[in-house]
């Protein structure tokens, strides 16, 4: 299973469009060498801009991500990002090296830090497209590195994949000080294995019951751990990163046959609030604005069918102009509601017009002909 799954993770990365970026530090006064991946859609839609995922050990951490967004953004359950992978094989420790009495970076890896959030950061914004949403993302030494950026107030990061970190003295403390307070929303995710280094596994234990604890009376925390059974040090990288992913994007994933039938076919009114609220949710907590996706709105129509509420789907309507508006989708829905409701002429004259506008989905002009046929033969007396 193991293998099969870093075959897979390995096969699809192949496709991946990367490219090599030297960066010239003052703070660490030396070239650094960075991997960049953009989005398939990046140069295709100059409009969009896209979270970005800064790998540290981006040297064997790069391609894994990159498999698993591939993946993710196939099925439209993942956005696209844009990766930054910082190749730190030789330097990994000197750049994530802690002073052991004092529980800080050293004088060179506060330089690394400082580097990160001062020069790299600021490099990649200002060069490419990038939506107001960080993550950050390392493994054992470099995944305790990146918890500094939780010392501060207001982190810098808005989302942390802390794979089998090495926790610095004082650190679980700090970070659930620092969640405990946050004032925004902020995702945290760390994973261990029953096979993980033993010295390692305590204090992680340790910080998930604080960040539990912290995560019950805040509700801005958004907190996974994972412990995998049958998992080294080494393998858990590979089940932890989709598992990350689909943690801090949950919200905005399609609408699932399970969210349906559980959560909206159930309620008894506000269908349209429900997909307007899912989507507000989205850009809250990722800074990203998605359009409603037509699946999303043939979800509702179906929920508002199945328990006769027509009237909403005059306000899908409303939702579907703003959305969609050169396409037949507003008329359509116009038209299906005076359908149900009794109205063959208002109902004909709606399809009839859509017919005259865009295909969208499986709406077609055949569709709304047929539709227009079937009203304009019930008002013939």
């Amino acid at each position: 299973m193991k293998q099969a799954l870093l075959l897979f993770f390995l096969t699809i990365s192949l496709f991946a469009q990367q490219k090599t970026e030297l960066i010239k530090s003052t703070k660490l006064a030396e070239t650094r060498e960075i991997l960049v991946s953009l989005p398939p859609s990046y140069e295709t839609n100059p409009a969009k801009r896209y979270p970005v995922l800064l790998l540290l050990d981006g040297d064997y951490l790069m391609n894994p991500f990159q498999g698993a967004l591939d993946y993710g953004e196939y099925w439209d359950d993942l956005p696209e990002i844009i990766i930054i992978g910082i190749k730190q094989k030789n330097s990994r420790m000197s750049d994530c090296g802690i002073d052991e009495v004092e529980g800080m970076p050293t004088k060179r890896s506060a330089a690394f830090y400082n580097f990160i959030g001062e020069e790299l950061m600021p490099f990649v914004e200002k060069k490419y497209r990038t939506a107001p949403f960080r993550i950050i993302a390392g493994h054992d030494t470099t995944a305790g590195f990146l918890n500094f950026f939780l010392y501060k107030e207001n982190p810098f990061f808005n989302a942390y994949i802390s794979l089998s970190p090495e926790l610095a003295p004082g650190m679980s403390n700090q970070i659930t000080t620092t969640l405990t307070n946050t004032k925004k929303n902020l995702f945290y995710y760390q994973s261990s294995a029953d096979g993980d280094i033993k010295q390692l596994r305590q204090p992680i234990e340790e910080l998930d019951g604080n960040i539990k604890a912290a995560a019950t009376n805040n509700p801005l925390i958004n907190y996974q751990y994972d412990k995998f059974n049958n998992a080294s040090h080494y393998s858990l990288v590979l089940f932890s990163i989709p598992n990350a992913l689909y943690q801090i994007f949950d919200s905005y994933k399609p609408i699932s046959s399970t969210e349906f039938t559980e959560k909206i076919a159930v309620l008894p009114s506000g269908y349209v609030d429900y997909l307007t609220k899912k989507y507000d949710n989205t850009t809250e907590k990722l800074g990203l604005q998605v359009p409603i996706r037509i699946n999303d709105f043939k979800a509702i129509e179906a929920a508002i069918l199945k328990n006769k509420a027509y009237d909403e789907l005059e306000k899908l309507a409303q939702l579907a102009n703003k959305n969609y508006p050169k396409t037949m989708l507003a008329d359509y829905e116009l038209g299906l509601m005076y359908e149900k409701t009794g109205d063959a002429k208002k109902a004909a004259q709606k399809y009839q017009r859509a017919s005259q506008l865009e295909e969208i989905g499986n709406l077609t002009k055949e569709m709304m002909y047929n539709k227009y046929d079937d009203m304009k033969s019930l008002t013939v007396k």
